[in-house]
């Protein structure tokens, strides 16, 4: 087992159970929907909160294959250990946070969404910057932050992501989700 493997599968792991939070999340929304139906009672999904877990779910992918990049750069140390823990481990509370553990305690999950978007996005943002330092301390990967293609996408990325944090009208809420799925989309198709 290389030194990479053996940490990919703490980190794995930990990706892994975040993605597992999302899928969970969404489905105990859907049930509170379900039931809700079935007493006449109002529920609504609504759009941001399903957007956000569809966001994150794109942005720790984006991580998740970030991971195989640094692939030579990783060695087994309590430090990797301790860092890749903490890093993953925000993902999951980030994950964590997207959907209410009690959906059917809320008219509409909107309101959750700006309950809880700023510290979702904060710590993605958080994420985000470890991850850019962690490159700056590589020299191979340092390189590839010299591309102005690599940092004009990530200052749209962090623009989007603050609007996201701040912005409290619904309708361009969506539309600032909509555009963080898309870019996310037309990166990995391309």
């Amino acid at each position: 087992m290389s030194d990479f493997e053996f940490v990919f599968a703490l980190y794995s792991l930990l990706l892994g159970l975040s993605m597992v939070e999302l899928l969970g999340g969404l489905g105990r929304a859907l049930e509170a929907r379900f039931a809700a139906e079935a007493d006449r009672e109002k529920f609504a999904i609504g759009w941001l909160t399903p957007m956000l877990a569809v966001f994150v779910m794109l942005d720790l992918l984006s991580f998740w294959a970030a991971a195989w990049t640094v692939r030579g750069d990783i060695a087994v140390s309590s430090a990797a250990l301790m860092a890749v823990a903490a890093f993953a481990s925000l993902y999951f509370l980030a994950a964590r946070l997207v959907f209410p553990s009690h959906p059917e305690g809320f008219a509409n999950l909107d309101t959750h969404y700006f309950r809880v978007r700023r510290i979702v996005l904060g710590l993605l943002l958080l994420l985000l910057g470890a991850q850019l330092g962690f490159y700056l301390t590589q020299p191979d990967l340092a390189r590839g932050l010299t591309h102005t293609l690599a940092w004009g996408m990530t200052a749209v990325l962090v623009v989007q992501m603050v609007a996201a944090m701040w912005v409290r009208h619904r309708g361009w809420s969506i539309a600032i989700l909509a555009t963080l799925i898309a870019r996310y989309i037309l990166i990995y198709l391309l």
